[in-house]
């Protein structure tokens, strides 16, 4: 008994919740030691990747215990402390980040632990939006001044991730929307922010479309300084009659910004490219995630080929990170798929259960928020999967192989434990 009893001061917290994150870490470690073989054939080390991976939830579930151990009041005296700090690292990502897939996402703490600013920004922006909404609730919802103050810094933090990484900056708009939906901000308000949305993508997609780079085009460019160089090795390959070498062009890389301009056009011309290609046609070098995740899903018969079996791993780029959704395809089948889906889903609506049972509206919102964080994302990632948005680069959280992120959306989920526990306790003393 006094066993039982440490482990339950050690749980704390709402149980459902509690069992939803260990399915979804049970998940996460099967299959992402199953989806990293190709690690683990180059490192020598078949265990080692499942072995880091575990031992980040590891260090994510102490995180998570720590944090739900924290009462809530706490959360809100961060605000004026994490809206700054999320700031400065967005700044320095693109002063001193290392560039990953062309885009500056992290920084090195130390010169050796990656740290990816963008996963703090994102739980800042809930909290200030929770805090925001909380403080100018009214009896008829919440002030107009609420949405102002709530696009200034939520505005502030996104702009910050846009450039490198949109599909981010995206998951945060859809995020802040929302919650501000949740905090009874005045339609009217939200209808010119829909509508402003709407001419800025417009806008958007002309500018990308005017500017950006398709395949095609970067494929045969070739940079002024090689085409001059060629024309002069042929001029002398005339005159000495010498059999020179035929090169092959390489595509211009250009910097700044248009670099992610070219990749922004490229994944909307792969997805509006809806044109059915023949097998023997498809080129899998060009569109090798796309296609082989397609593969995975065609391949699992609905009851899958079962844990470890996956084909299509050995194959499709960031397996374990990105298309993992697709091996769970592959291995599980549409049940296991559906399953992890439902696990998700299961999460909001409890989420949602216990925010109905906050007596204050901040942590009611700040445990709504982070759950349509974990949840959105989630959903931005299985859409990708199985081909109903873009390429994105969004991983699936608590599940997907991963840094700081594994830790920060254990924090996130150790936030809503302890709002669960402050819930619990104010609906006891009113039952008593």
């Amino acid at each position: 008994m006094d066993s039982f009893k440490q482990l339950q001061n050690i749980f704390k917290g709402d149980r459902i919740i509690w069992i939803i994150f260990f399915l979804l870490c049970i998940i996460s470690v099967l299959e992402v030691y199953s989806s990293s073989s190709i690690l683990g054939y180059k490192s020598g080390n078949y265990w080692f990747a499942a072995f880091y991976h575990t031992l980040l939830l590891g260090f994510g579930l102490v995180a998570m215990v720590c944090v739900l151990n924290v009462p809530c009041r706490y959360f809100k005296v961060m605000t004026p402390i994490m809206v700054p700090f999320s700031i400065l690292l967005l700044i320095l990502v693109y002063l001193i980040g290392s560039k990953e897939n062309d885009a500056a996402r992290w920084i090195k703490l130390f010169g050796i632990i990656p740290l990816q600013p963008s996963e703090i920004a994102k739980g800042t922006m809930v909290l200030a939006t929770a805090h925001i909404l909380s403080q100018l609730q009214t009896p008829n919802g919440a002030h107009p001044k609420a949405f102002k103050y709530v696009m200034l810094t939520s505005g502030v933090l996104i702009a910050l991730v846009l450039p490198e990484n949109f599909s981010t900056a995206a998951l945060m708009g859809v995020v802040v929307f929302l919650m501000m939906i949740i905090g009874r901000v005045p339609l009217k308000q939200l209808g010119y922010l829909c509508s402003a949305v709407a001419i800025i993508g417009v806008v958007a997609i002309m500018l990308v479309w005017a500017v950006g780079k398709s395949k095609t085009e970067l494929d045969g460019a070739l940079p002024a300084e090689k085409q001059m160089t060629e024309m002069v090795d042929k001029q002398q390959s005339v005159d000495e009659a010498q059999p020179q070498k035929e090169e092959k062009a390489e595509p211009v890389k250009r910097g700044g910004v248009l670099h992610r301009l070219d990749l922004w056009k490229q994944r909307i011309d792969d997805f509006m490219n809806k044109k059915e290609v023949p097998p023997h046609e498809y080129d899998l070098d060009k569109n090798g995630q796309v296609g082989h995740a397609n593969i995975a899903i065609a391949s699992s018969h609905f009851t899958g080929v079962g844990p470890g079996n996956s084909v299509q791993r050995d194959f499709l780029p960031l397996a374990f990170s990105d298309f993992i959704y697709a091996i769970i395809f592959e291995e599980l089948g549409w049940f296991g798929a559906a399953f992890v889906a439902l696990l998700y889903i299961s999460l909001l609506f409890r989420t949602g259960y216990i925010a109905r049972r906050c007596q204050n509206t901040f942590p009611a919102y700040l445990a709504m928020g982070l759950a349509i964080l974990i949840v959105v994302q989630a959903m931005f990632n299985m859409c990708v999967a199985v081909g109903l948005a873009p390429v994105t680069g969004q991983p699936l959280p608590l599940i997907s192989k991963g840094g700081t992120s594994s830790i920060i959306n254990c924090i996130y989920i150790g936030v809503i434990l302890s709002i669960s526990r402050t819930a619990k306790k104010r609906e006891e003393t009113a039952y008593n």
